[in-house]
C-alpha cells in the first residue's frame, strides 16, 4: 500500500494512456488504476475504448475519461489535450502502427501514418504534457518501444525505425528532464501476448513471448530507475547479444529470421 501511494503522490493523480483501449494499453491502464490513479485513455475504437473505460471505473473506482481520437490527426490531438481540465503527471504511450511487408510493397499513405502515429504523435503528446510536469517539478514518461528498433528488421523495417527513434527520444529526455523531476523511460519490449499477436501467430510465442501485465508491470516499476526497460531475461540477453557482441550485419540476419517470413 505504502508504494501505492508514493506512486500515486508521485505521478498522480491522472495518467494519460495512448493505445489505452485493449492489448497493452489496457494492461497499463489496469495497473496503473490499481496505484491509485485517475485515467484518461485515448484510441481510435471508441467502442473497445469505452468498454475498458467502464470496466476500470467498476472495478477500481477511479475517474476515467475515454477520448475516443486518431493519433494521426496532431491538430485533434493538440486540441483535446490543451482542452483537458486534468493535472496529468503520468503519460504512457504504447499506440502503434505497423506496415508489415517488403517496403517496396508499401503504400506513401501507410509510410505516413506509420510516421504520424509512431514518431509525431508521441513527440508531440510528450512536448505537451511535459511542460506542465516541469512547472510542477514530478512526472513521469513511458515511451514503447521495441527490440525491433535495436536494429534493422527486415519486412517490418518502418516500425522498426520508428521504435528506435522513440528509444532514442526517452534516452535523450531522461537527462534533460530528471533535474526538473520527471522520469523518463523507454520500454523495449519483445513479443507480447495480445489480441493482435495472437490473431497474427498461428503457431507457439516466439522465445522471450510475455503477456501485457507483465510487460507493463516492468515499466511501472522500473520509471525512474533508468532510461531504458527490457522486460523479461530471454530479451534482455537477446539485446545485449545482438547490441553488443554481434555486427550489424550478423544482427540484422538473426532479426530477418524472425521477420522475414511477415506480410
Amino acid at each position: 500500500m505504502a508504494k501505492a501511494t508514493r506512486f500515486a503522490e508521485t505521478y498522480g493523480p491522472y495518467a494519460l494512456v495512448a493505445g489505452g483501449s485493449d492489448g497493452l494499453g489496457a494492461a497499463f491502464a489496469e495497473a496503473i488504476a490499481q496505484r491509485g490513479l485517475n485515467l484518461i485513455l485515448l484510441a481510435r475504437d471508441a467502442g473497445r475504448l469505452n468498454e475498458t473505460a467502464a470496466r476500470l471505473r467498476n472495478d477500481h473506482h477511479v475517474d476515467v475519461v475515454a477520448i475516443p481520437i486518431d493519433l494521426a490527426d496532431s491538430a485533434k490531438v493538440t486540441q483535446r489535450i490543451v482542452g483537458l481540465d486534468a493535472s496529468i503527471g503520468l503519460f504512457v504511450y504504447n499506440a502503434a502502427y505497423a506496415p508489415i511487408g517488403r517496403f517496396e510493397d508499401a503504400t506513401p499513405d501507410q509510410l505516413a501514418r506509420a510516421t504520424d502515429v509512431n514518431v509525431r504523435a508521441p513527440l508531440l503528446l510528450t512536448k505537451l504534457l511535459s511542460t506542465p510536469m516541469i512547472e510542477r517539478g514530478r512526472g513521469g514518461i513511458i515511451l514503447m518501444s521495441s527490440l525491433a528498433g535495436s536494429q534493422g528488421s527486415p519486412n517490418i523495417a518502418t516500425y522498426g525505425a520508428t521504435k528506435s527513434f522513440a528509444a532514442i527520444l526517452a534516452e535523450g529526455l531522461w537527462k534533460e528532464l530528471k533535474p526538473h523531476g520527471v522520469d523518463v523511460l523507454a520500454c523495449m519490449a519483445g513479443a507480447i501476448l495480445t489480441p493482435g499477436y495472437r490473431q497474427a501467430e498461428s503457431a507457439k510465442p516466439a522465445p522471450g513471448t510475455l503477456d501485457a501485465r507483465t510487460v507493463a508491470e516492468a515499466a511501472l516499476n522500473a520509471l525512474g530507475h533508468g532510461p531504458i526497460i527490457v522486460p523479461g531475461a530471454v530479451n534482455k540477453v537477446g539485446r545485449f547479444v545482438v547490441t553488443r557482441m554481434l555486427s550489424r550485419r550478423a544482427a540484422i540476419a538473426i532479426m530477418s529470421k524472425n521477420t522475414g517470413g511477415l506480410s
